[in-house]
């Protein structure tokens, strides 16, 4: 089932949520992350040794420590392909995805698969968890 007003928000929110990662051209926010999820959201990074969970705040900060301490420049990543699934007011979008910067001098980069279920609500639609893995090198 889908809303096409319901996906043009995903895609934007979801557009806006890896735009907030960019330091190519601009100074990432923190607003810019938390302004993604709902209040209570989960967030979840799984890897071969565990898996770790987060508020969205626990999430955000350090990402944006290191995006604007000057160690990880020139960062980006970006959504590759996704599919989403829409249910009146709960959706699930399922993106791959690719990022690569400059990580203390060196080549960073990576691709992994997100997956996130969203919420419509009240203020618009909004992340209300979001599970992540990176590909194994």
């Amino acid at each position: 089932m889908k809303d096409s007003c319901a996906q043009e928000e995903i895609d934007k929110l979801i557009a806006g949520f890896f735009a907030a990662f960019d330091n190519r051209n601009r100074t990432p926010a923190l607003a810019s992350v938390l302004g993604c999820f709902a209040e209570k959201a989960v967030i979840a990074r799984s890897s071969k040794s565990d898996t770790q969970l987060y508020t969205a705040g626990e999430f955000a900060r350090p990402r944006i420590e290191l995006l604007t301490g000057g160690s990880l420049v020139n960062f980006h990543e970006a959504e590759t392909s996704s599919t989403t699934n829409i249910f009146g007011g709960i959706a699930v979008r399922t993106s791959r995805y690719r990022k690569a910067g400059l990580l203390n001098g060196n080549v960073y980069a990576g691709a992994g698969t997100k997956c996130f279920q969203l919420v419509a609500l009240d203020s618009g639609w909004r992340i209300a968890s979001l599970a992540w893995t990176d590909d194994e090198a």
